[in-house]
């Protein structure tokens, strides 16, 4: 509790206290968030490194920066850090105008744990980016399971509905550009020519003026579908980038330790584009991000998608997501079920009386696998299923809609975060921010049957009270005697 002050409006006086959001502000599990992650920001003793000097007496060693640093400003409170990836994923916002919208809504910020009005910004937008580093991938997990726990400890879902579950995959794309060939070799010619410039290097010829020229070309044959002309222009742009490349490694020698560290690991990448051709395995898709698969999965609108796969698991009744999970290296579908189901064990081990999920509902692409100790559900197997299965099986499809939900409402469909570290922490944060969602709906649903069912006992009582009234004054007092 902060001290009272006098001079600003409370939080719980300026807004109404029966929002979901305000609700959810009071029944989630806060505390058992903060212990979970404490952990994860404990300062730590850093490691000293011996440094030789010089004295009176000869040279000496010492160590510097051993111990543990007080140094620097306390950490922000972990609730209000939480509460705003929370947010984030749940509104679809950025880093940027998630902390915008906190100083301008009370509700956001009485769900993140203020007491009073705030016109300022909460933390800088950077500090979300540390914060989801720091938290890891058990640290997101964690957000997501306590989520399930509260949707069962307000009862808008059932334990044992969570023995029940659907499985889905798609594709989380990254934010890179299409992967043409004429851009790919425009962009690493430009990028180490960029990096010379910065370590003070003169190359012999950068061919910008040229490379423009290039690039504009490639577009306007490729548009008209002139591909003799466009591979044309592809071999001099792969030629240009060879004599930049080799004009660079010329010069690394000269470069400091630093500098030539990166020098080396752009020219390497710079090296798979210009020996790559389109019929190639294990493409780079983008300079900036290696680690983007290209997959495809079967859709007409959409050939191909650059990202990472990602698995999706939601109960068979309500939707709730109990396990999302990316899977680098576009692995066949049926190969991830048994990490995805894992997943969602461990998800909802803390939840009280919630079993094991046992069954498993999936489409084809799921077939030929076989889990322990759970029954896969698929329309391959339609004439050996049970009637129970069958009528399980026409809720499968309710999984595609929480997909969409997810990238259109919650940010999956594209990922800002960067390397393969994003790729594993994006998915959970938008599962969820998804279930926030889910919850805020939930609340609002048991809301209106609280009212309705005490309109009702309202509207009963009062017909009690107008019939012994319209009784004798007698049997009125017998009645009450």
């Amino acid at each position: 509790m902060t001290t009272p002050d006098f001079f600003r409006a409370r939080l719980d006086a300026m807004i109404d206290l029966r929002h979901p959001l305000a609700v959810l502000a009071t029944r989630m599990p806060w505390d058992e968030i903060e212990s979970a992650l404490a952990p994860c920001f404990a300062r730590k003793d850093r490691q000293g490194r011996p440094i030789e000097g010089l004295d009176l007496f000869g040279p000496t060693l010492q160590v510097a920066g051993a111990g543990t640093s007080p140094a620097g400003r306390p950490r922000l409170p972990i609730r209000l850090m939480v509460g705003l990836l929370y947010l984030k994923h749940a509104f679809g916002e950025s880093d940027e105008t998630v902390v915008q919208r906190w100083a301008e809504n009370p509700y956001w910020q009485f769900f993140c744990g203020g007491e009073y009005f705030e016109t300022r910004l909460p933390c800088d937008p950077s500090g979300l980016t540390r914060f989801r580093r720091a938290l890891g991938d058990a640290g997101v997990e964690e957000l997501l399971a306590k989520t399930i726990e509260t949707a069962v400890s307000l009862k808008a879902i059932a334990p044992k509905d969570l023995e029940r579950v659907i499985v889905d995959s798609t594709v989380q794309e990254k934010a890179i550009a299409f992967p043409t060939d004429s851009r790919l070799l425009d962009v690493a010619r430009r990028k180490l020519v960029l990096i010379a410039k910065r370590a003070g290097l003169v190359l012999r010829q950068t061919f910008e003026k040229e490379g423009r020229s290039l690039k504009r070309r490639a577009g306007g044959y490729a548009h008209a579908k002139q591909y003799r002309r466009l591979r044309r222009v592809l071999k001099r742009q792969r030629t240009i980038l060879g004599r930049v490349m080799r004009d660079l490694e010329r010069h690394l020698p000269t470069l400091a330790d630093g500098m030539k560290e990166i020098a080396t690991l752009w020219l390497e990448r710079a090296r798979r584009i210009h020996t790559q051709r389109p019929k190639d395995k294990n493409k780079l898709y983008a300079l900036h991000a290696p680690e983007v698969e290209c997959i495809g999965k079967g859709k007409a609108r959409q050939p191909y998608e650059f990202g990472v796969k990602v698995g999706i698991a939601t109960t068979e009744k309500g939707n709730l997501i109990v396990g999302a999970r990316a899977f680098p290296g576009n692995p066949y579908d049926g190969h991830t079920l048994a990490e995805q189901i894992e997943q969602a064990t461990i998800l909802m081990q803390d939840v009280k009386g919630a079993p094991k999920p046992h069954t498993a509902i999936v489409d084809l692409g799921y077939r030929g696998v076989e889990v322990p100790g759970v029954e896969i559900i698929h329309r391959g197997r339609i004439k050996s299923l049970s009637a129970q299965a069958r009528r399980l099986l026409k809720r499968r499809q309710a999984v595609e809609p929480v997909i969409g939900h997810l990238k259109d409402d919650c940010g999956l469909r594209r990922n800002w975060l960067k390397g393969s570290e994003g790729d594993v922490l994006h998915p959970v944060l938008c599962a969820a921010g998804y279930n926030l969602r889910w919850l805020m709906r939930a609340v609002a649903r048991l809301g209106l049957k609280a009212l309705f069912a005490l309109w009702l006992l309202v509207g009963m009582l009062g017909r009690v009270l107008s019939d012994n009234a319209a009784r004798p004054s007698g049997w009125r007092l017998e009645a009450a005697n």
